[in-house]
């Protein structure tokens, strides 16, 4: 079984790469569709990829993703445990937030089949676009992080981006809280 979900995570990547289905593959180098083990229990889902990601094609490799790396290894993990990936797929011009319709056709054509496929038992959510995308919510993060609602028979836990988290040391506090809370269910 672990083969035939790693050979259509391997289409699912493949169709990524080349997908023009919105405008963000105009502006791109390469699309970042994602990575970790399949089946993975947990699944961490960001905005979308940066400039670092955009050049590579690697997803969280940038000064987020060492601070991602930081946080979850304050909790015995390391990435190699976890799918990483975005909301949108490519890097949107000049690192601005993805817009509706391109969260609406990623989530569509790329990042529900891979939650299908890769199946995990929590699905961290990384700031406030992919809390929108996911539940269609948009409540301050500082209202809503460390909760871990169900949706779609799915748990989820949500927190800050690690990119807000560097800059504000009252947001690192609270996301420091939340990967404690992950810590303690897993």
């Amino acid at each position: 079984m672990k083969k035939v979900i790693e050979k259509e995570i391997h289409s699912i990547d493949e169709g990524i790469k080349c997908c023009i289905k919105c405008r963000l593959c105009e502006s791109r180098k390469n699309a970042v569709p994602g990575e970790g083990p399949v089946p993975c229990d947990l699944f961490i889902l960001g905005e979308a990829p940066g400039s670092m990601e955009d050049r590579l094609g690697k997803p969280f490799i940038g000064m987020s993703g060492k601070f991602l790396e930081k946080m979850l290894a304050d909790i015995g993990m390391t990435r190699e445990q976890i799918y990483i990936t975005s909301s949108v797929k490519c890097r949107p011009p000049k690192n601005r937030p993805p817009k509706d319709d391109e969260l609406r056709i990623c989530k569509e054509n790329w990042l529900n089949k891979q939650i299908s496929l890769i199946n995990p038992k929590i699905i961290i959510l990384l700031g406030k676009t992919a809390l929108k995308q996911m539940m269609g919510i948009s409540e301050s993060l500082m209202d809503c992080h460390g909760r871990m609602p169900d949706h779609d028979g799915r748990k989820y836990l949500v927190t800050f981006h690690p990119a807000a988290a560097m800059r504000f040391p009252k947001i690192r506090q609270e996301m420091e809280k939340d990967f404690r809370k992950l810590k303690s269910l897993i």
